[in-house]
């Protein structure tokens, strides 16, 4: 069963899509969604973390509901002397 929420993405264009959410009560994430582990490197230092995806959830499935238009240069100067709205 689809969990479904719309989200406001910003990769290479901004668009409104439609995406999965992981189970609230899944008994393997708690409604995390995947699992978070630290790992070192040789000397024992950390060296990141690595996600594991639970199968409760599948984080690539979403859809495209809406692109939103891109913003002029004029919007986006920050030296503007004008409100922006």
């Amino acid at each position: 069963m689809l969990r479904l929420r719309i989200q406001l993405t910003g990769w290479d264009r901004r668009a409104l899509v439609l995406t999965d959410t992981p189970r609230p009560h899944c008994p393997d994430c708690r409604g995390e969604g995947g699992h978070a582990h630290d790992y070192g490197d040789d000397s024992g230092e950390y060296a990141g973390t690595e996600w594991e995806p639970c199968p409760c959830w599948n984080e690539t499935r979403h859809w495209t509901l809406l692109r939103l238009p891109r913003r002029r240069a004029a919007d986006r100067d920050p030296r503007g002397t004008e409100p922006p709205f």
